[in-house]
């Protein structure tokens, strides 16, 4: 596929690089349009107590089907492994359904309208 590695680096740079900054950017344009503070970077910022319960539970569970989606498909080796048990399937389900539930949660509960608004976008 690629006979130079550095042709591959310069690659992956030239496609993340624009990515990362129109991402920093539309978030720092949508942050100051709605008029919603930053929130911190790799911390869960729970809206209320129910929030951070629901939360936990959809972290638990995707655990739990993730090892048991493990033992299922390492058993499946001949055959194709079941879609919703492997791993990358079960973190895109987990980052999905947690941002969904922090939307719902800060409509409901957070005084700046806004708010799940930015989530969302």
């Amino acid at each position: 596929m690629y006979e130079n590695n550095s042709s591959f680096w310069l690659d992956l740079l030239v496609i993340l690089g624009p990515f990362f900054i129109l991402t920093y950017l539309f978030n720092s344009i949508m942050r100051r349009w709605l008029k919603v503070e930053k929130p911190k970077m790799f911390s869960h910022n729970h809206v209320n107590v129910k929030h951070k319960k629901i939360d936990w539970t959809i972290r638990g569970l995707i655990v739990v089907l993730m090892i048991i989606g493990a033992f299922v498909n390492i058993n499946r080796i001949p055959l194709e492994p079941i879609l919703f048990l492997e791993p990358w399937f079960l973190l895109l389900i987990l980052v999905t359904v947690t941002e969904i539930v922090r939307a719902v949660m800060e409509k409901k509960y957070v005084e700046n309208p806004n708010a799940y608004i930015y989530t969302v976008s």
